[in-house]
């Protein structure tokens, strides 16, 4: 991996941990429904942009089958629970839940493809459930007020991630801009006639409204842009470092900006979390971070 390459997955973590901190400040306010239609809403119509301009053919009507798929598992569902959970637990949190993805992918694709599970993959999800242990159970202050619905939810959309991670490689359909493109507009059409569940507030906070642009343009739009560029340039494996950096830069933006405690459980949870996803995984941060100058 180039330095420049290094230089744009660092990019991509820090966009991707700003994320739970722009829903945490956004959430509250316009309900979870109406954030995210409005995220996947402004990232459709920016990939759209691109698109045109890329002259890159979505083929929606041979494909919308499989769009709709991602949408619902990939965008919709996850994106939800994540903003749901983002109405009770801290930015930091969020992200260290998120980076369980790779380890609910593993696991479901040992029952999927009927694969044998390794001692190594045994291992890392022990630590992965250790760190999410860690983390929450020795938060007071989650555990006082009651938010353990918010942090089923998080799990649970970290889970959606799994999923349509496995689907995506038993279907083998290679596009991976189209994908994200496509399953933006699926997702905002499966979330529009939701919106009169989900009550929402008027915005009169600037930082609430940049919030939601930022989250929808830089954080999905651009962010993904980024992540498919990084993939035709160095390939998935390495791409997936990202997920590992994704927690330290959740964590530093909650500090900085929303001043959440750093407690010695969130530093723990998170290293538990991330190492174990690097068991389950088999990833190798040698073979795939080697900075070339």
């Amino acid at each position: 991996m180039s330095l420049i390459n290094t230089i744009q997955l660092l990019v991509l973590a820090a966009i991707w941990g700003a994320s739970f901190m722009f829903m945490r400040i956004a959430a509250p306010v316009l309900g979870p429904g109406m954030l995210i239609e409005t995220r996947v809403g402004l990232a459709a119509v920016f990939l759209l942009v691109v698109s045109v301009i890329l002259k890159k053919k979505l083929n929606a009507v041979k494909y919308w089958r499989h769009y709709l798929f991602l949408g619902i598992f990939n965008t919709a569902i996850p994106f939800l629970l994540f903003a749901y959970a983002a109405l009770t637990i801290t930015a930091s949190e969020l992200s260290i839940l998120n980076s369980t993805a790779p380890i609910w992918g593993t696991m479901i694709a040992a029952i999927w493809f009927r694969n044998k599970i390794s001692l190594k993959e045994v291992i890392g999800l022990m630590m992965g459930v250790s760190g999410v242990v860690v983390l929450i159970g020795f938060d007071t202050f989650q555990l006082q007020s009651g938010n353990l619905y918010g942090i089923l939810a998080a799990i649970m959309a970290a889970g959606c991630y799994g999923v349509a991670s496995v689907y995506t490689r038993a279907v083998n359909i290679k596009q991976p801009y189209n994908n994200a493109h496509g399953s933006m507009w699926a997702a905002a059409l499966v979330i529009l006639p939701l919106l009169p569940f989900f009550p929402a507030q008027p915005v009169e906070s600037q930082h609430v409204l940049w919030s939601v642009i930022l989250l929808g343009v830089l954080c999905t739009g651009i962010a993904y842009l980024i992540y498919f560029r990084l993939i035709e340039q160095v390939g998935a494996p390495s791409a997936l470092t990202v997920t590992f950096l994704i927690p330290m830069f959740g964590i530093f933006w909650g500090y900085l900006f929303l001043d959440e405690i750093i407690g010695w459980h969130t530093l723990t949870g998170a290293v538990l979390v991330v190492s174990g996803t690097v068991f389950v995984t088999g990833f190798s941060f040698r073979k795939s971070v080697s900075v070339e100058v």
